[in-house]
This record gives structure tokens, C-alpha cells and sequence, in this order.
């Protein structure tokens, strides 16, 4: 295991630098130029001068190659660089927004999780009663239901029937727990359920596949008990499949929730990736782009080591 820890680790380094590649000439090829939409995308007058002397404040009149070796020379100092737009450094615009996505993408899980794991379980256990189908109409109506579009509804009920909005100012959890849990549950809630839906059906599915073998057979024939098969032989085996989905879904939730967070007014990660591409803004695109790419390459190192874990029988050595 401790080979193969390392051996991942390791493999990383060229993944992320194959991704920074990638990410940097696909930013390049899109159509805009963030001077031009800075200086006269407001219809105010500018010399070519003063838009040819932005350029090379910005570094963007460098030839191509010079410019990814200065962002790959700040790679390597764990250096972002400074976003184009604003000027700050990425690491910084990237930081005080991370919080809130990471937080939110964390109690979204929880509560699909909370959900998924025992509703599949269940509707696997009972399958074609009413049980079953109540849970998959459960499932199916969270497919169906945008996360957004559930996050507008709560909204409403909570102003047509308490007389209440949530705050609009994020609060960090440690500074007070209250405000931030009032502002955050229901994002997590809207998010949460169609995570849940998309879990829910790939954990009944494990559950009556892994109830088909002859192992589970076994274990009821020696008279143990229901819940002893379940927790120790079915679902343990069942959760492989589900392992995945629930950290792909993770990834994805730490820069996906653009909508989402636009209807609660959250300043995440999303809405910064919205920004950054309507500003043509290339080094702080980069900077959310490697950041999410490392966080799907983190999380499915974490995935096989999960793999492990739960089942016995899959070496790395």
C-alpha cells in the first residue's frame, strides 16, 4: 500500500503539468481580449497607445511560449500569479472563496449520503414493494429537479411562510455557527437532494447485484441474521460503485454550483469562474482550472484508497 501511495503521489506531478498545458492553450484559443474589454468595453475612447501599453503592463505582448514559462516559473514557487482583472493575487481571490464552495460541497454530501445510502439499501432489500417504488419516484423526481430552480422554491416558502430570507452575508462557520448554517442549509438541502437522487439509484443497484451472489446466499443459509448480512457481506461490497459517484459528485460541486449560488447570492467558486471567463481574465481561468483539476485528481486518489478499505481483497502492492 505504502508503494502505491507514493507511486500515485508521484504520477500526480505530470498529470497536473499535461492539465497546465492543456488549460493554457485552451484559454488562449478563446475569442476576446481582456484589454480591449477593460479599456473600451464600456464604449469610452482609448489610443491604440494606451490599449498597446496595458498589454505590456499585463505581459500579454510576450510571445506565447515566454508567457506559459513565466506561469509554469510561478507554478513551481506555488505562485498563481495576479489576476489580470483586479490585480490581486489568484491565490487570494481563489482563498476567500474556497471556504464557502468546500463547506457547501461538504454538507451537500453529507445530506445526499444521509439520504442515498439507506433509501437504496432499503428499496434493494424490498424490492418491488411499494417501498420501491416510492423510493424510486424519490430518485427520479431529483433527477428531474433542477437543484437551482428547488433552491428558488425553498426561498419562496420561506418568505411566504415565515416571513424569513436567508442572510445574505457568508459567516464563517467558526465566528458564528448560527449564521452560517442558516445561510448555507438551504443551498445544501437543494443541492443535496438531486445528489441523493443520482446516489440513491446507483446504491440500490449495487445492493440487488451484490444480493445475487452466491456469498449472500450463503451467509442466509447459515441462519445469520438480516442486518449482520447486510452491514458486513452486501453493502460493504455494494459501495464500491457508489464510493465513486459520491466523490465525482463532490468534485464537481466545488466549482459546478455556478446557478446555485447565484440564486442564494453566494460568492463561491463558481460565480468567480463565471466572472473570470466573462472578463477574459486567462491567468486567474488557469488558476480555477488547475485548482479543480487537482481536486478531481485528489479525490479519486482518496477513491482507491477507499477501494481498499472496503474490500479486503484488492491489493496495491
Amino acid at each position: 500500500m505504502t508503494r502505491f501511495i507514493l507511486t500515485r503521489l508521484f504520477l500526480i506531478i505530470p498529470t497536473l503539468l499535461a492539465v497546465a498545458v492543456l488549460i493554457f492553450v485552451l484559454v488562449r484559443v478563446v475569442p476576446g481580449d481582456i484589454v480591449e474589454l477593460r479599456l473600451v468595453g464600456g464604449g469610452s475612447f482609448v489610443t491604440k497607445g494606451v490599449i498597446e501599453a496595458e498589454r505590456a503592463r499585463l505581459g500579454l505582448n510576450k510571445p506565447i511560449w515566454q508567457q506559459f514559462v513565466d506561469w509554469m516559473t510561478g507554478l513551481v514557487r506555488l505562485d498563481l500569479g495576479t489576476s489580470m482583472w483586479t490585480g490581486a493575487p489568484i491565490s487570494h481571490e481563489i482563498a476567500i472563496r474556497l471556504q464557502l464552495s468546500v463547506q457547501l460541497a461538504l454538507m451537500s454530501t453529507l445530506i445526499a449520503v444521509a439520504l442515498a445510502v439507506p433509501l437504496g439499501t432499503l428499496a434493494a432489500v424490498r424490492r418491488g414493494t411499494v417501498i420501491d417504488y416510492a423510493v424510486q419516484v424519490f430518485s427520479v423526481a431529483g433527477l428531474a429537479t433542477p437543484s437551482f430552480w428547488l433552491g428558488i422554491l425553498l426561498i419562496l416558502f420561506l418568505l411566504t411562510t415565515f416571513h424569513w430570507l436567508p442572510p445574505l452575508t457568508f459567516t464563517p462557520l467558526w465566528q458564528d455557527p448560527r449564521a452560517n448554517l442558516l445561510q448555507l442549509i438551504w443551498p445544501a438541502l437543494a443541492v443535496g437532494y438531486r445528489y441523493s437522487a443520482v446516489t440513491t439509484r446507483m446504491t440500490r443497484s449495487a445492493v440487488l447485484e451484490v444480493l445475487r451472489e452466491d456469498y449472500i446466499r450463503t451467509a442466509w443459509s447459515k441462519g445469520l441474521a438480516s442486518k449482520t448480512v447486510l452491514r458486513r457481506h452486501a453493502l460493504r461490497n455494494a459501495m464500491m460503485p457508489v464510493v465513486t459517484v459520491i466523490g465525482l459528485e463532490f468534485a464537481f460541486l466545488i466549482g459546478g454550483l455556478v446557478v446555485t449560488e447565484q440564486v442564494f447570492n453566494l460568492n463561491g467558486i463558481g460565480k468567480l469562474f463565471v466572472d473570470a471567463v466573462g472578463r477574459r481574465d486567462y491567468t486567474l481561468i488557469q488558476g480555477l482550472m488547475l485548482l479543480i483539476a487537482a481536486i478531481y485528481i485528489f479525490v479519486n486518489f482518496v477513491v482507491d484508497l477507499l477501494f481498499a478499505w472496503l474490500d479486503p481483497r484488492i491489493s496495491y502492492e
